[in-house]
């Protein structure tokens, strides 16, 4: 075997199945195909199914490549799929699983995380905006009225109120564009649980409220007693299970009230700073993948439903051998699964039980170390 450099290992390949991908041996072998060149250290795999046929075998292949490239951070992408193979993916309800690309060309062309980037780029721009306009002009030792210190560049200002009300407008955007980048930024890195909508939305809510109480409450301390007595019959509906999400309410709230007081270069500083712990965090977890044994337990009498299990499984990317197999009057499969530690197992369980047919029963167990 030829010694491969990283960026050889690198570059996207595509793989052309000289036959069906069906049960009986050429499904089984391009599995083993498939897993063999992850091994050796390929982490950009695309498969043209333009002109192949599919079975049950055959998707297990291809499910398999999916989740031991979200598990290695790898890709693995179908290309131009024929109408059979796509029925079959949509019937088995993997269609939206896979990445599907229209041709070689694109499969073959390098990829560039470009949501990632856009994130970065405004998270930087606006950073930077908020540190250079905090030491443009620093906070105003009025919080009523928005102006400057006589020592600063003064911001032009024919009317003293109208550019008032104008400062107050644009504090409180700024307190949502952080709250949008922050809950941006925070969103994939929830652990244990898939973050509610409403969680999102209050981030950016409280941040805007930190701002905005602050441009109430001014220099007046009968005001700050005031908006603190209101603000304590406020009781959030949402749970709020992950002490990481609190934490970054709190911050936020604080961010929102830098900006309030209109020390933007606190802000800009602070926000870059919760964004880059936030990724940091997140890469943290993603290299930690939880190992955990399942048991599934059919219906007395039935089959188990092994494909649909374990469709389940893939579009939970979870990663899975079967360990043990069990056909007594409840035909029971234990799996040895490797996952993401922020999925949920209760969702997952939940959805075994719905979306096999059969599944009466669904437990976890931690390996015993």
């Amino acid at each position: 075997m030829t010694p491969r450099t990283p960026a050889q290992l690198g570059t996207p390949i595509v793989l052309t199945p000289t036959e069906g991908l069906l049960a009986g041996g050429s499904a089984e072998a391009f599995e083993r195909e498939l897993q063999d060149l992850f091994r050796r250290g390929y982490r950009h795999l695309a498969v043209d199914l333009s002109t192949a046929s599919i079975d049950s075998a055959g998707v297990r292949a291809l499910v398999r490549g999916h989740s031991t490239a979200r598990r290695l951070g790898a890709t693995f992408r179908l290309v131009s799929p024929a109408s059979v193979v796509l029925e079959v993916l949509q019937r088995t309800k993997l269609a939206d699983v896979f990445e599907i690309v229209t041709s070689v060309d694109v499969a073959r062309a390098r990829l560039w995380p470009r949501r990632e980037m856009a994130i970065a780029a405004a998270g930087v721009g606006l950073c930077a905006a908020l540190i250079w306009i905090g030491f443009r002009w620093p906070p105003t030792l009025s919080l009523a009225t928005g102006f400057v210190d006589p020592g600063a560049d003064p911001l032009p200002s024919a009317d003293s109120e109208r550019w008032a009300s104008l400062v107050a407008l644009g504090k409180l955007a700024v307190a949502g564009l952080i709250g949008v980048l922050v809950t941006t930024v925070h969103e994939p890195t929830a652990a244990e649980h898939v973050p509610s909508r409403s969680l999102a939305q209050s981030q950016v809510l409280l941040c805007v409220a930190g701002a905005l109480m602050m441009l109430i409450i001014g220099n007046n301390l009968a005001r700050a007693f005031g908006v603190a007595g209101a603000a304590s019959i406020v009781r959030f509906r949402t749970p709020v299970d992950d002490p990481k999400d609190a934490t970054t309410l709190f911050i936020l709230m604080a961010l929102g009230m830098s900006v309030g007081l209109g020390t933007f270069a606190v802000a800009g500083f602070g926000t870059g700073l919760l964004c880059l712990m936030l990724v940091a965090f997140d890469r943290a977890s993603r290299r930690q993948t939880r190992r955990i044994n399942v048991e599934v337990v059919a219906a007395e009498g039935s089959t188990f439903p092994s494909r649909q299990v374990e469709e389940v499984l893939a579009r939970n990317h979870v990663v899975f051998e079967p360990h043990e197999i069990s056909q007594g009057k409840r035909p029971t499969v234990k799996y040895q699964a490797w996952m993401d530690p922020r999925i949920s197992l209760d969702d997952l369980s939940h959805q075994l039980m719905r979306d096999a047919t059969g599944v009466v029963e669904v437990s976890w167990q931690h390996p015993k170390r």
